[in-house]
């Protein structure tokens, strides 16, 4: 086979072109001798790096100690760690705070390594140093931050796109009692399907780009149920991609608490527990749109105490409230879980029967009656009571209503009381009970 003829081209020296690649390098690179002991190494080569990074120029920095690079911020244990490995002859990487020519400090990561002769003498080290101030002012800056977000009150949860934990803070941490190694990585409750419902909702406003407010109840460490006021906003990049979600949410438990007490105090009699005047009307005033809607049927029913301001002369007011709140418990205890009681005023109640005509009411009516007149009340002489019926008809208002089972009760106290009667709409029929 023949071989064509002729000569390479000349090839470079290896030892240019490195010393060419070493000089072009990114990184600044450092050689200096090996001499360990006083007046320890000199630098011999700076690359072009370097002189940008230190501001140095190469006749500035050859035969001279790298100490001149050093200065209040360098850490003196990360030197010592530096001279063992390099005695020991072993490669050392790490971090360190230099100095530029003009004063300014400026943050290095970088390793140092043995350079040896064929004998395996060392005889130089290789500096290779990277200037890393902006991500350390970076890092610093993130730890300020999220040093910010532990002290906040508010919990804070930054999650990536899937809604996975990236970052909890101390006020979310402490209210569910997890620590943090259990918190990053787990699915964020809010955005949890499996725990609130309408998180679907939410997600899609979220992956649309909108910020988002809602209302959850989640436990506390303790099992305590927790009304979280939650705001989620995604987190975009320069490019207006969403990368991130942070949620905060505040504990507004004592707030919705507070609330629902000032609305049971509101609508709730003080003495019995019973709904008071105002929230019973309002139930009427649903029974009734309902009926108008859907059809059906309810009846009213008002009673109150016979001779109750007897009570309250002969013993007393304490003995009084005593009676009512008795009478609301013998009552309560003996009408159907979907009839609602209420206290009128005074010694006056107020019932209402859902699903019921006339008659089944006014039966009702009457068994309470003869309950009330049967029942020892504790402390007083024998208590009865009077009871006024009607049923809803259509065009009926609350006042309507009310005023036909007020007009009965009268009837019924007029009628020698302990008595049942009926006054129908648009008629003046009654039917009547008389206690034997």
């Amino acid at each position: 086979m023949a071989v064509e003829s002729g000569s390479l081209p000349p090839q470079p020296d290896p030892r240019e072109l490195i010393a060419e690649a070493v000089e072009a390098s990114y990184n600044a690179v450092v050689i200096t001798t090996a001499e360990l002991t006083a007046p320890g190494p000199r630098i011999v080569y700076v690359n072009a790096a370097f002189q940008r990074m230190s501001g140095y120029a190469p006749e500035e920095v050859i035969g001279r100690s790298p100490r001149l690079l050093q200065g209040p911020a360098s850490d003196t244990a990360e030197l010592m760690r530096l001279r063992a490995c390099l005695e020991a002859g072993h490669r050392f990487e790490g971090r360190i705070v230099n100095y530029r020519r003009d004063g300014r400090p400026y943050h290095v990561e970088w390793s140092v390594a043995p350079i040896r002769d064929a004998a395996g003498r060392t005889t130089h080290f290789i500096s290779l140093q990277r200037d890393v101030t902006r991500r350390v002012a970076a890092e610093t800056e993130r730890g300020l931050l999220l040093a910010a977000l532990d002290e906040i009150p508010d919990e804070v949860l930054i999650t990536d796109v899937e809604g996975v934990v990236i970052y909890a803070n101390r006020s979310y941490r402490g209210r569910t009692g997890l620590a943090p190694d259990a918190v990053r990585g787990s699915l964020a409750t809010p955005l949890d399907p499996n725990r609130h419902d309408g998180v679907e909702a939410l997600w899609r406003r979220l992956q649309a780009g909108e910020g988002v407010a809602h209302i959850f109840t989640e436990l506390d460490a303790q099992g305590r149920p927790r009304h979280i006021e939650q705001s989620m906003a995604p987190v975009r990049d320069e490019a207006g991609c969403i990368r991130q979600y942070v949620l905060t949410g505040r504990d507004i438990t004592d707030r919705v608490e507070a609330e629902r007490e000032l609305k049971r105090l509101a609508t709730t009699d003080a003495l019995t527990g019973l709904n008071n005047r105002l929230r019973f009307e309002a139930l009427v005033e649903r029974e009734l749109n309902r009926m108008t809607r859907h059809g059906g049927r309810f009846c009213l029913v008002l009673f109150d105490l016979d001779g109750f301001k007897s009570v309250n002369d002969r013993h007393g007011h304490e003995a009084g409230d005593a009676v009512l709140v008795e009478l609301t418990r013998l009552v309560a205890g003996h009408v159907r879980a979907e009839d609602t009681l209420g206290r009128w005023g005074g010694e006056e109640f107020t019932l209402l029967l859902p699903a019921l005509g006339l008659e089944q009411a006014r039966q009702a009516a009457d068994k309470l009656r003869g309950l009330v007149a049967a029942h020892a009340f504790p402390g007083v002489d024998r208590i009865t009571a009077s009871f006024g019926v009607t049923e809803a008809a259509p065009g009926d208002t609350v006042r309507s209503l009310l005023r036909r089972a007020d007009a009965a009760l009268y009837r019924a106290k007029d009628a020698h009381k302990n008595r049942v009667e009926v006054v129908a709409a648009g008629s003046e029929a009654t039917l009547s009970n008389t206690a034997e």
